[in-house]
């Protein structure tokens, strides 16, 4: 057998045998389920609320421009930390209706 770190060894049960898988027949772990969801939280802020946006399908820095899009549109700020938005203040119902309009599934979670 080949040492490549781009195959991985499979059972086969149709044969029985051994036989090898290319990334391209590996099944690509999902992420998220579709759903951009946004969740009020005020615990451990100081008091202060702050919307937290989970699951947005986007890389890194269309994720950051997007973030800067909503805090221009909530007036307001806001910060992006390992791939999840936050903006500062209880701008829900504001967040929802620009993330539906740029086609995102909105769902609102949490109190």
């Amino acid at each position: 057998m080949k040492n490549n770190s781009d195959y991985r060894t499979v059972y086969s049960t149709e044969s029985g045998r051994i036989k090898q898988a290319t990334p391209s027949q590996q099944a690509a772990p999902v992420k998220g389920d579709g759903f951009v969801r946004l969740r009020r939280e005020v615990k451990g802020r100081g008091g202060g609320t702050v919307i937290v946006i989970n699951g947005v399908p986007l890389p890194p820095t269309e994720l950051k421009e997007l973030a800067g899009v909503l805090k221009k549109k909530c007036g307001c700020g806001g910060t992006v930390k390992e791939g999840v938005i936050e903006i500062q203040g209880d701008h829900r119902d504001t967040l929802q209706a620009e993330l539906v309009t740029r086609g995102f599934k909105v769902k609102l979670a949490g109190g």
